[in-house]
C-alpha cells in the first residue's frame, strides 16, 4: 500500500482529529500546501477530497476564496490522489494545469481530484501524460473551479 494511503488509513481511523493530523503532516511534506490549511476528507485510489475553509487568510479583494488558493487546494488533492494510486514502478510530476473559474467561491470549498483506474496502468514506454480531473465545489454544491492537472508518468529509477 502506498505510504500516503497507509498514513491516511491509520490517521483517519483515530477517534478524534485524525484527518487534521494527516492534513498537517501532508502539509509538512509539501509546505506550500499549508498556506491554505487543507483538511483532507477522502483519500483513496483514483479519488481525493479536501476542504479549504473560507477565512481571511485565503481571501481576495472581494472576500471570496482567491483563485490561486483554489489552485493550491486542487493541486494538494491531486498530489494525495497520485501518491495513493500510482504503481510502485512509476513516478509522477505535474506538467501543467488548466482551470476555469465558474462561480464565486464565497464559502468553504471542497477540492476534488479524480482519475480512472486504467490511466495508471497504461503502457509505460518512456512515459506518458495522465490528465487528472479537478474541481472545487462550494458548500451549496455549486462548482466554482474546474479543470485538469496534467501529470507526466515515467518509470521509477532502479
Amino acid at each position: 500500500m502506498p505510504a500516503v494511503l497507509d498514513l491516511w488509513k491509520k490517521s483517519s481511523s483515530l477517534p478524534v482529529g485524525g484527518d487534521r493530523l494527516f492534513s498537517f503532516l501532508f502539509s509538512q511534506k509539501a509546505p506550500y500546501f499549508g498556506s491554505v490549511r487543507p483538511r483532507f476528507t477522502v483519500i483513496e485510489p483514483n479519488h481525493a477530497e479536501l476542504v479549504i475553509t473560507k477565512r481571511r487568510r485565503v481571501h481576495n479583494h472581494i472576500k471570496t476564496v482567491h483563485a490561486i488558493a483554489l489552485c493550491n487546494g486542487l493541486e494538494a488533492a491531486m498530489g494525495a490522489l497520485a501518491e495513493s494510486t500510482i504503481p510502485r514502478d512509476r513516478r509522477w510530476i505535474p506538467k501543467g494545469m488548466e482551470v476555469a473559474y465558474t462561480a464565486k467561491a464565497d464559502s468553504d470549498v471542497t477540492c476534488i481530484a479524480e482519475t480512472d483506474p486504467g490511466q495508471w496502468t497504461a503502457e509505460l514506454g518512456d512515459g506518458y501524460d495522465l490528465p487528472v480531473r479537478v474541481r472545487g465545489v462550494r458548500a451549496d454544491g455549486t462548482v466554482v473551479v474546474e479543470g485538469e492537472i496534467r501529470l507526466w508518468i515515467s518509470p521509477r529509477k532502479a
